[in-house]
Formats: structure tokens, C-alpha cells, sequence
């Protein structure tokens, strides 16, 4: 998948990524297996599971959804970035993109923005979606300067017949981003 620079505010100051020459790229993991060790050490740094369990979640990655995207550097052999775009069963236009991570010493860089920009761009290129959504408990403004909205609570599990309250309380707010 290329990528182009963006003339755009939002993306100044972005590094260059996948094109000739640059030292980012932003690539399917599945396209990469022997970087999903790395990958689930990235993901465990913020959110300890066991590895079996996080690669497992990592194998799942396929052309369509759920898709994990890393973005890498060093001649594509050091992980810096990974998000995950799963399916919302009943919202078959749209994805939630979950566990979006920077290494820790690579943030304050602009790689968040980078490998959001690159989710957002592989959803409506190459799958065809309309809108983006998240949750997060602490990074709402990031997501707010880069054009998410509030919105009302996602179920991931699909379509109920009652309301879960569940979705509701707590610190968790979830946003959306039309494409």
C-alpha cells in the first residue's frame, strides 16, 4: 500500500512514510510475521496480557477486518507503532479501531498522529469504510485535534435489544470520525 504527503495542516510536521527512501513504513502485520514478537512487546508495555493471548489477537490480522497496522522504521525491522481495526457487527460501513500504541520512546513525535492517519486512510481505501470509531479513558484530546467527535457508545459484540449501561459509566468516552 503507497502512501503520499498531505498538503493538509493536520499532517505537518508527520515524517515521511512509505514512500521511496523514507525510514517509516506503515504495513499489515500479518505481511510481517516475524514482527509480532516485537509487536506484542509493544502492546504488553501498555496493556499487560500473556503472550500467548496477545498472539493470538495479533494472528488474526487479515486483508479485511480485524486488521493490526504497525508502523515501523529501521528497514522494517523495529515496531514503533501498532493500532487495530475490528469489525462493529451492525455498523458494516464503519470499524473501531482499538489499542492504538506508540512506543514509549518514540511518542511526542508525531507517530500517533502518523499511524492514525494511516489507519484512516487503509479504512477507506482499501476497505471501503466510512467512519472510525475508538474509546479511550485519557486521550480524548489527541483524538480530538486529529477530527474525532463524541459519540454515543459502541458495542463491539453488535446489535442488542436493550441498553447496556455498561457502555455508559465509567471514564471511558468513545469518539467517531467520519472518512
Amino acid at each position: 500500500m503507497r502512501y503520499r504527503q498531505y498538503p493538509e495542516p493536520y499532517y505537518e510536521g508527520l515524517p515521511p512514510f512509505n514512500e521511496t527512501g523514507s525510514p517509516f513504513n506503515v504495513v499489515p502485520i500479518h505481511e510481517y510475521p516475524e514482527l509480532m514478537q516485537q509487536c506484542c512487546d509493544l502492546i504488553n508495555s501498555e496493556w499487560p496480557r500473556s503472550d500467548t493471548a496477545r498472539m493470538r489477537s495479533l494472528e488474526t490480522s487479515c486483508d479485511t477486518l480485524p486488521v493490526c497496522l504497525i508502523l515501523t522504521t529501521d528497514g522494517l525491522r523495529q515496531v514503533i507503532a501498532h493500532c487495530k481495526l475490528s469489525p462493529i457487527p451492525g455498523k458494516k460501513n464503519a470499524c473501531f479501531c482499538e489499542s492504538v500504541v506508540v512506543h514509549q520512546n518514540h511518542r511526542g513525535q508525531g507517530f500517533g498522529r502518523l499511524i492514525m492517519k494511516c489507519a484512516e486512510d487503509y479504512c477507506r481505501l482499501m476497505l471501503d469504510l466510512d467512519s472510525v470509531y475508538l474509546s479511550t479513558t485519557d486521550q480524548e484530546g489527541f483524538y480530538e485535534k486529529i477530527g474525532y467527535e463524541y459519540c454515543a457508545p459502541v458495542s463491539m459484540y453488535g446489535p442488542r435489544n436493550c441498553e447496556l449501561r455498561s457502555l455508559e459509566s465509567g471514564k471511558k468516552k468513545y469518539l467517531r470520525k467520519k472518512l
